[in-house]
């Protein structure tokens, strides 16, 4: 829905190779073992769906995930899919998705329901890198700000240092997804510094 061309390469060479489901559960618990760093899977609903969503939830858990980020279950299909009272129940935030033309009506229903923190989708359009940064993006913020009292991060087309620093200074967290991508594929070595190199 929102995957710009990088993350939807990932994927098709995700699938191509075999991965599945059950794969990255395996490799999220191996990694928790070893750092103490917050893990959240994003998907789309048909995984969990498809997998059992109790189940997922369930095994997310065990894998000691911190939550899920899934942008195409909102919350007024819940009395249909359950999927905050299974989150809930397994102990996994179920993170919620913000735009810049969420009104403020379903501001106030995601301030009840939100736990961990809000992601906030910086600009229209897929995730990738853009040249800059939503000029209104105090403005946006700040009105969120006015009905979530929990930390806001801040994602989509967040590309280079001066991005990450402009969006830190108003937001909590910073999302930084194709970026990384494209930095580890175009290494032929030292993939790793590269991107914390990047980073820090």
């Amino acid at each position: 829905i929102a995957d710009g061309p990088t993350i939807m390469e990932a994927n098709e060479r995700a699938l191509l190779n075999g991965v599945t489901t059950e794969d990255c559960l395996k490799l999220i618990k191996r990694i928790t073992k070893k750092i103490k760093t917050p893990i959240l899977i994003m998907t789309y609903f048909n995984i969990p769906f498809r997998y059992g969503l109790e189940k997922f939830c369930k095994k997310a858990r065990e894998a000691d995930v911190y939550g899920l980020i899934i942008p195409d279950i909102p919350i007024n299909e819940e009395k249909h899919e359950h999927y905050l009272e299974n989150c809930k129940k397994h102990g996994l935030h179920a993170i919620q998705i913000i735009s810049p033309i969420t009104p403020p009506t379903r501001l106030k229903k995601i301030a009840k329901v939100a736990t961990g923190f809000v992601y906030c989708v910086s600009t229209f359009g897929t995730t990738g890198e853009k040249n800059k940064l939503n000029p209104k993006l105090n403005s946006y913020l700040k009105k969120i700000r006015r009905y979530i009292k929990i930390p806001l991060a801040l994602g989509f087309g967040i590309s280079n240092k001066q991005q990450i620093s402009t969006a830190s200074k108003h937001a909590d967290i910073v999302v930084i997804g194709s970026k990384i991508i494209n930095l580890y594929n175009s290494c032929a070595n030292g993939k790793i510094s590269a991107i914390k190199n990047f980073l820090l």
